[in-house]
């Protein structure tokens, strides 16, 4: 469930010419061939205290069902807020279920995931992803990193709730892939809706099991400017070596997550790494450092990761939930007091994002990391 950071490492290095397009050429990352190779290339070769682990146990989520909060009843809120705060405090993830997300809508958005990372990579690579740009097609980032590489494809599109935007998503998707395509797109325009609106529900209940204004949150992310993203890991033949996405915490505020049925999902808690297993019914929900932000701490942005399989791909839809451009990210007054410090400094989200996108590869210091640079900054 990663932000990548976007900074292009091949072009900082200085190779003679003929080495430097030969090295290019050697990080392409199609994933219609090199899911077959025995041997993978070394830049996709993790270390070792960072390869994954042959068996991990289970981490224990709450399960929250959302119904009763949907329909208005107060006892079924206030005990899924209490869940939601235990849960925050802890680690930052939880499932939810009856989330009101039609069922039809999720199959259609794993459909078209197909129909996507299936294509010929040149296909693909019409939306490919440039240099500073967090939106479009990227295949393992090659170009931009040079080492720990992840094994996967992703496609990233932004949404915004904003009421002039109704067809953004959209109309970026026939923009870039053509009209025989144009179904992707509206599909992914009502899976993203959908995503906002579950999101700002669950923005409700933080507030509550925060005990600050109900409304407060929800407000505040009513125009979100959220980034989407469809994850394909493909299958490798040495998966012991690799990650599908390394270890980092999401620097947006909420990252709501659908896994199809094959596992991959790891977090770290109680210095080792748990797995979340699927569940096609619910939701995997998880705070990022700008809602840790916002909580003035108190809620965790954990440490998570992805590994792969050698038998089979695995898909994952990530919704990162993001404020407008001009929301500054400062904690209610509730928060904070003599006793509870700021702890963070007042910022914006593109100032995150650029951090992200520029300056820094997201990993579980991002926020700490990002202070530090807003403080010299300001200093």
């Amino acid at each position: 469930m990663a932000i990548d950071s976007i900074s292009n490492i091949a072009s900082m290095t200085h190779y003679p010419k003929d080495e430097k397009k030969d090295e290019q050429k050697k990080l392409v990352f199609d994933a219609s061939v090199l899911k077959f190779e025995s041997q993978i290339p070394k830049e996709f070769i993790w270390p070792d205290d960072e390869k994954p682990s042959a068996n991990v146990p289970e981490l224990q989520v709450p399960l929250i069902d959302l119904g009763g909060f949907l329909s208005g009843d107060p006892v079924a809120t206030m005990e899924a807020s209490r869940f939601i705060s235990e849960a925050c405090q802890q680690h930052g993830f939880f499932l939810v279920v009856n989330h009101g997300v039609d069922a039809k809508l999720l199959a259609d958005a794993h459909k078209y995931m197909d129909n996507f990372f299936l294509l010929p990579l040149r296909q693909k690579q019409r939306a490919q992803r440039k240099v500073g740009e967090h939106c479009g097609y990227a295949s393992s980032f090659t170009g931009r990193f040079s080492t720990k590489l992840p094994w996967k494809e992703t496609l990233s599109f932004r949404y915004s709730a904003e009421n002039n935007s109704s067809k953004m998503v959209e109309d970026y998707l026939l923009n870039k892939m053509g009209n025989e395509l144009r179904l992707l797109g509206r599909v992914y325009q009502d899976y993203c809706e959908a995503m906002s609106k579950l999101s700002l529900g669950i923005m409700e209940l933080l507030a509550i099991s925060l005990g600050v204004g109900r409304a407060h949150f929800r407000e505040f992310f009513d125009k979100n400017d959220s980034i989407m993203r469809l994850n394909y890991y493909p299958p490798c033949q040495k998966p012991d070596l690799t990650l599908g996405t390394g270890p980092h915490c999401d620097p947006t505020s909420l990252t709501i997550l659908h896994q199809d049925r094959v596992g991959g999902l790891q977090v770290f808690v109680d210095n080792e790494w748990h797995s979340i297993s699927p569940n096609f019914e619910a939701f995997v929900v998880n705070i990022g450092d700008t809602f840790m932000a916002l909580s003035n701490g108190r809620y965790k942005s954990c440490l998570h990761r992805a590994v792969v399989n050698s038998h089979k791909p695995r898909k994952s839809l990530a919704f990162f939930l993001c404020p407008e451009g001009d929301k500054v990210v400062t904690p209610p007054a509730e928060l904070v007091s003599q006793n509870r410090p700021r702890v963070y400094p007042d910022f914006t989200w593109p100032m995150l994002l650029e951090f992200t996108q520029k300056h820094y590869r997201a990993d579980m210091n991002t926020l700490q990391e990002f202070s530090n640079w807003v403080q010299q900054r300001n200093s």
